[in-house]
């Protein structure tokens, strides 16, 4: 096997330069050394400071060996930074889902915390295992319900609509929609704004409609980072009016990662059906109007209206078979 005699070079040299500062290094701190008096001159007179010396002499005072004196590799050795194989088997199973990394790490934030890998450690994990891209199974996995039952996690979200959107008025309105993972049951109401009083009156009625009329009761809801939904850093929680209302319903409030909507999937894609089948194309006489032509279409989105994302079903009937 070959010796590479420039590597030997560069270590005789660190051994060198070491064995004279640790000498003339010990020279000082007993007053003996002929030139320096203060251990920050011999620093400044070798081009070194404090801490990288003291690293290194440390080290070698320990144990003796003056190998321990060449600088080692920093960090662990290629390929060996790799999650734990529990948390792989998370992605791995999040990944077969049809989940994307945005959404797997979404997902595991809440149980592993400070352990949860990053979007692009994820994607690492999946090209490992040859899952960077989304198979056919895998895609007709996505379409499959996540959640088991009713209730289990609600998506909220507010949409703006065109000024327009009243014939002959310039007025700003917005949507609330409260959206079930498991059914895709889900109730909007109009507002005249989205400040957080507003939009926690509008989302108890959201509530209280699907429970009255499916029995629906929430334990989480997700929502983005939005002023009006509160904030996920905050202290004072108690304070701001949505937060408040769900800690009084006992319903735990979960936030979607910052400026990736894909988390909260579900209601960004009900706000395209909406625009699509009400919206697009139309205007409104009145306020009154829009309200009346937005209950008629929850009611039919709700009961009349197959949904691909529970197989072609309508979300009623996902009501029906679990209440059996």
């Amino acid at each position: 096997m070959a010796i590479n005699t420039n590597d030997m070079t560069v270590e005789r040299k660190y051994l060198d330069t070491y064995r004279f500062m640790i000498k003339e290094y010990e020279q000082v701190k007993s007053k003996q050394h002929p030139v320096y008096k203060y251990v920050e001159d011999l620093y400044k007179g070798w081009g070194t400071n404090r801490k990288s010396f003291l690293k290194y002499y440390n080290r070698f005072k320990q144990n003796g060996n003056e190998l321990d004196l060449l600088p080692r590799k920093r960090g662990p050795k290629y390929k060996t930074r790799r999650p734990l194989k529990f948390i792989e088997n998370k992605v791995i199973e999040l990944r077969q889902k049809g989940n994307s990394k945005h959404e797997i790490v979404s997902i595991l934030k809440p149980s592993l915390n400070k352990f949860t890998p990053s979007a692009s450690g994820v994607y690492n994990i999946c090209k490992r295992y040859g899952l960077n891209r989304l198979t056919p199974k895998m895609q007709q996995n996505k379409r499959k319900i996540i959640k088991e039952k009713m209730g289990q996690l609600g998506h909220i979200d507010c949409h703006h609509l065109g000024k327009k959107i009243i014939r002959g008025q310039s007025r700003k309105l917005y949507l609330v929609c409260l959206l079930d993972d498991h059914s895709r049951l889900a109730w909007s109401e109009v507002t005249e704004d989205v400040t957080s009083l507003t939009v926690m009156f509008a989302t108890l009625k959201c509530i209280n409609i699907l429970h009255d009329q499916y029995q629906i009761k929430f334990e989480e809801i997700l929502s983005d980072n939005g002023p009006e939904f509160g904030q996920r850093t905050s202290k004072v929680k108690d304070q701001h009016p949505f937060e408040r209302m769900l800690m009084e319903l006992g319903i735990k409030h979960r936030y979607t990662q910052p400026y990736r909507p894909q988390t909260n999937g579900k209601v960004e894609r009900f706000w395209r059906t909406l625009k699509e089948d009400l919206l697009e194309g139309t205007d409104f006489d009145s306020l009154e109007e829009l309200k009346d032509e937005l209950l008629q279409y929850m009611c039919y989105y709700n009961e009349e209206r197959p949904h691909q994302g529970i197989e072609g079903k309508k979300p009623a009937e996902m009501a029906e078979k679990h209440k059996t």
